[in-house]
């Protein structure tokens, strides 16, 4: 078993429950793990063979451009999308952080983490 992570993948999205998010837009901020079998990719130096990370940017940068309320929703459309397009993964977990949110004080960030393990 191996792990694969996309660390500090940067966006701009229109997530939030203010109109005025859905408006103006905020910076993002997503970090992924996903563990699958790696052996036979390690081996065979194939793309084939392993979990190919542009496709699991491309989820993330897909479910980052519909807008939603929660963040959470966000996260989740990504775990599913992997779970869906990608047999060979095996658990993924996904944090997706909004920066500089709207909440009234000094925060750096809010993160929302959800993992799923396949059946």
């Amino acid at each position: 078993m191996g792990i694969i992570r996309l660390e500090n993948v940067r966006l701009y999205g229109f997530h939030g429950c203010l109109k005025e998010e859905a408006k103006i837009g905020s910076d993002y901020r997503v970090d992924l793990e996903i563990t699958a079998d790696l052996d036979r990719a390690s081996r065979s130096d194939q793309l084939e063979d392993t979990v190919d990370y542009v496709h699991l940017q491309r989820i993330i940068r897909e479910e980052m451009a519909r807008r939603t309320k929660l963040i959470e929703t966000v996260a989740a459309r990504i775990l599913d999308r992997i779970m869906e397009e990608l047999p060979t993964v095996q658990t993924s977990r996904v944090c997706v952080s909004k920066i500089n949110p709207p909440i009234g004080g000094d925060v750096q960030q809010v993160t929302v983490e959800l993992s799923k393990i396949r059946d």
